[in-house]
């Protein structure tokens, strides 16, 4: 069984139920349509329930045993009104503001169910932007405790069975943080490890990169680097981390003891943490692009409960794989 098939039949056991708010997309419903014909999670639908059975209809499809939740009349909007302006008051927002938010906007009425307990998680981003979903992520589901910053990883899944755990590599942040600092790259690397378990079930090896390994370079890019490493090993000196380390020493056996001796995760990483978000985007394209890599994400991490963004360009299966990955999230 491969990596992603065996994500969706975790997700068929655990049957969670998965908020879809952008249901004006027709590659939206036919996943759902999916989704629910092959039992990967239960779902919730936002928008008019008649225009959604009316388009599920002329597209050839059943969406029977979603739940749709419209704004516009559901039981949940004036508590959901109420309990937003309230919690936004202090920032500015008016009560009409707030009615105007929940009564409208789709991505922040689902983000609400997913507060309330109704849902396990969100998955949106096939008509919003990337900024508009972590908006409503932060303002409605929150961070979780432990951790001050969202982030991102993407799951790479690689031909090449030598690399990471037998091909499984986790790469952040490649969608988020542009240029974080050691603080951030500290809890990218706690919050990736954390994900690399709980999808594998292996032992995370946490690399963070650099074009320097162990002081063959020293600048302040560097030295970022290091006292990112050094924070996470304080904080968590049970995870087995090593920094700065250069890609081939961080993956490659041969090199990795030759630059770095004595490193539990020289040549052996598996969860790659890079230094700026340029590095993180150009390095996972580069794989996936040049190395044939399949590459599942990007994932948010760092929320109180998982809401995850897809690409504006994703397709049917995109989108119901990461239903499957968002059920899968703790």
């Amino acid at each position: 069984m491969d990596f992603v098939q065996s994500l969706i039949e975790k997700s068929k056991k655990l049957q969670k139920t998965i908020v879809l708010p952008e249901t004006e997309d027709d590659r939206v419903l036919k996943a759902a349509a999916e989704v629910l014909s092959k039992k990967i999670a239960k779902l919730i639908l936002i928008g008019n329930k008649g225009v959604i059975n009316k388009r599920a209809g002329e597209l050839g499809i059943s969406l029977d045993g979603a739940l749709i939740e419209d704004p516009a009349e559901s039981k949940y909007t004036e508590e959901f009104i109420d309990k937003y302006f309230k919690a936004r008051e202090k920032k500015g927002v008016t009560l009409a503001q707030a009615t105007e938010i929940m009564t409208k906007d789709k991505m922040f009425f689902g983000s609400m169910l997913v507060n309330k307990g109704l849902a396990h998680g969100l998955v949106g981003g096939a008509l919003n932007t990337t900024a508009h979903t972590l908006r409503a992520m932060i303002h409605c589901v929150g961070v979780k405790p432990g951790f001050k910053n969202i982030s991102s990883f993407f799951i790479m899944v690689s031909p090449n069975k030598s690399l990471g755990s037998d091909g499984i590599l986790l790469f952040g942040d490649c969608a988020v943080i542009p240029n974080p600092d050691p603080a951030q790259l500290a809890d990218i690397a706690e919050a990736t490890a954390a994900n690399f378990n709980l999808f594998t079930g292996g032992t995370p090896n946490v690399a963070f990169l650099s074009f320097s390994t162990k002081g063959s370079a020293d600048t302040d890019e560097t030295k970022k680097v290091v006292a990112g490493y050094e924070m996470l090993k304080a904080k968590r000196p049970d995870l087995n981390c090593d920094g700065e380390l250069q890609l081939d020493a961080a993956i490659v056996p041969e090199v990795g003891s030759k630059k770095s001796p004595g490193s539990k995760v020289a040549g052996k990483a598996n969860v790659l943490i890079f230094p700026t978000l340029d590095a993180g985007n150009i390095g996972y394209k580069l794989a996936q692009r040049f190395g044939n890599c399949i590459a599942l994400g990007p994932i948010l991490q760092g929320a109180s409960r998982p809401v995850n963004d897809l690409s504006r360009g994703c397709s049917v299966e995109d989108i119901v794989n990461v239903v499957a990955i968002t059920s899968v999230q703790e």
